[in-house]
Formats: C-alpha cells, sequence, structure tokens
C-alpha cells in the first residue's frame, strides 16, 4: 500500500495535534499500522501500533497516557492524536503498514513523514 502522513505542524508546548495516514488500496483495512518518529540527530523510534481490527493498540512508554492512535477503515485512514505535547516530542513522524507484522515491524510499506515541531 502507499501512505501518505500528514497533520504536522507547530505547537507550543502542552497543545495538541492530529497527524493522519491516508493510505491507497482497498488491502488497507487489512494491515497493522504504526507511527514512528525520528528526532534531529537521533534514530527512528516507535510510537504506537494499531491492528487492522483496530481493537489492539500498542504505545511506546513516552507517549503513553498522551497519544492515541485510531481508525477509520472506511476511510483507509489512521490517526495519531497527541496531547500534552512536549519539546522532546518534536520529530519527523512516519505512518507504517504491514499485513504480517506488527508491534516495532519491520514494516515493508512506509509514509514520507510530516514534521512536528514543539516550542517550550
Amino acid at each position: 500500500v502507499q501512505l501518505q502522513a500528514f497533520g504536522g505542524g507547530l505547537v507550543q508546548a502542552g497543545g495538541s495535534l492530529r497527524l493522519s495516514c491516508a493510505a491507497s488500496g482497498r488491502a488497507f483495512r487489512f494491515y497493522n499500522v504504526a507511527w514512528f518518529r525520528q528526532a534531529p540527530g537521533k534514530e527512528r523510534e516507535f510510537v504506537a501500533v494499531i491492528s487492522w481490527t483496530g481493537s489492539s493498540t500498542n504505545y511506546a512508554d513516552s507517549v503513553k497516557g498522551r497519544f492515541t492512535i485510531s481508525r477509520d477503515n472506511s476511510k483507509n485512514a489512521v490517526y495519531l492524536r497527541m496531547n500534552s505535547l512536549k519539546p522532546e516530542d518534536t520529530a519527523i513522524y512516519y505512518c507504517a503498514a504491514d499485513s504480517r507484522r506488527t508491534g516495532q515491524g519491520p514494516y515493508d510499506d512506509w509514509g514520507q513523514g510530516t514534521l512536528v515541531t514543539v516550542s517550550s
């Protein structure tokens, strides 16, 4: 599947953003989808994942309780709602999908990323 992440931007600490991952292809509804992020000078890290049914989710400890991943298969979309943002959440956020793998992957299909900048 082809993925496109969008919704990033500049937000003050404590604010909120919702990222979207739009996908092509009807098979997307059968794909597990994850969000990853990569901060400047750091390695890419896992953020959250949602199963293809939407019934199972998992989060990195650093975002647990602040971020929520969800999906709408009728719209071929996955969302990442980010609340109580911190400067350390600043990164390029990527969505990734796979029909078999879940958790931290590896994933076969990746979007191009969207930049989130949190100012202090």
